[in-house]
C-alpha cells in the first residue's frame, strides 16, 4: 500500500501540533516546527512482517529507523513526530547548506528517553517505507553467528546501522551513496591505519575530501562515545575478515 501526503493535507490535520526540537541536532538553535505524530500517519498501514522505517532524502542519506523506537512513544519513550514545512513559511536554511530541513523532516520529543541518534532525525524527507532489518535485506552485514555473545564486533553492527549505514555502503549493502563504500573493493581497514579510522570518523575533512564529504558531519565523543568507536572499529574488521574466508 502506497500513500502521498502533501504538505497543505498534513497541514491541515487535526492532530497538527507545535513541536519545539533542541539546538542541538540539525539546527544550532531551538526551533518550534509543525508536525504530525508518525504513529498515527503509519496506522492506516499494515507493517506485519517489517521492522524498520527507510527514511529516504532527498539528498541521498537513507536512515533505517528501528519501527521499536517509534512506537516505545507510546509507553513513555522518545515520541516521533514528521515536521511540515510551510511553503509560505519557510524554514531557516540548514548550517553550512543552501537549503531548509524541509519539505518534510523526522524529528524527536524527549529523544534522551529512548537514546535516539542524531542519525535518526532525517531531513529533507521524501518517503518513508517499510522495511526488514538490513541484516536479514544485505546479510553480508551480518558478524559471524559464531562470535560470543559479548564480542564488541556484536555491538559495532549496531552502531554501523544507526551512524554510518544512513550514508555509506559495505560490501554493496546498503540504500545511500553519499560517502564512499567501506568494504569494495578493498575493506576500508585494509587502507586506513586504526588512527586514520578514527579521524576520519572525529574529523573527516582531516584525513579525506570527496564532493560530498562536507555532508559528513564530525562524530565527537558526545555522540558517539569512544566504547561505540572501538566497537564500530572492530566490526569493520571483522566483516573485512569474513569476506577473505
Amino acid at each position: 500500500m502506497r500513500r502521498t501526503f502533501a504538505a497543505a493535507e498534513l497541514l491541515s490535520r487535526t492532530d497538527l501540533a507545535s513541536i519545539q526540537i533542541p539546538p542541538h541536532v540539525d539546527y544550532k538553535v531551538s526551533l518550534t516546527l509543525q508536525a504530525v505524530p508518525l504513529l498515527d500517519l503509519l496506522a492506516a498501514f499494515t507493517l506485519e512482517g517489517f521492522d524498520r522505517l527507510e527514511a529516504s532524502a532527498g539528498d541521498g542519506f537513507v536512515a533505517q529507523i528501528p519501527l521499536a523506537l517509534i512506537e516505545a512513544g507510546k509507553s513513555g519513550g522518545s515520541v516521533a513526530w514528521v515536521a511540515i514545512e510551510d511553503p509560505n513559511h519557510p524554514w531557516p536554511k540548514l548550517p553550512g547548506r543552501n537549503a531548509s530541513a524541509g519539505p518534510f523532516y523526522l524529528i524527536w520529543q524527549y529523544p534522551e528517553r529512548s537514546r535516539v541518534s542524531n542519525e535518526q532525525w532525517p531531513y529533507m524527507l521524501e518517503k518513508l517505507t517499510a522495511v526488514q532489518s538490513p541484516e536479514l535485506r544485505w546479510p553480508q552485514l551480518k558478524v559471524d553467528a559464531a562470535l560470543p555473545a559479548d564480542a564488541p564486533a556484536r555491538h559495532g553492527e549496531e552502531v554501523f546501522v544507526t551512524q554510518c549505514f544512513p550514508c555509506h555502503r559495505l560490501n554493496g549493502g546498503g540504500a545511500s551513496d553519499i560517502g564512499p563504500e567501506l568494504g569494495q573493493p578493498m575493506a576500508a581497514t585494509d587502507y586506513l591505519t586504526e588512527a586514520g579510522l578514527r579521524a576520519l570518523v572525529r574529523d573527516p575533512k582531516s584525513v579525506r575530501i570527496w564532493p560530498q564529504q562536507p555532508q559528513m558531519p564530525p562524530f565527537s565523543s558526545a555522540v558517539l562515545p569512544d566504547a561505540d568507536l572501538d566497537a564500530l572499529i572492530a566490526y569493520l574488521r571483522q566483516i573485512a575478515s569474513q569476506r577473505s574466508r
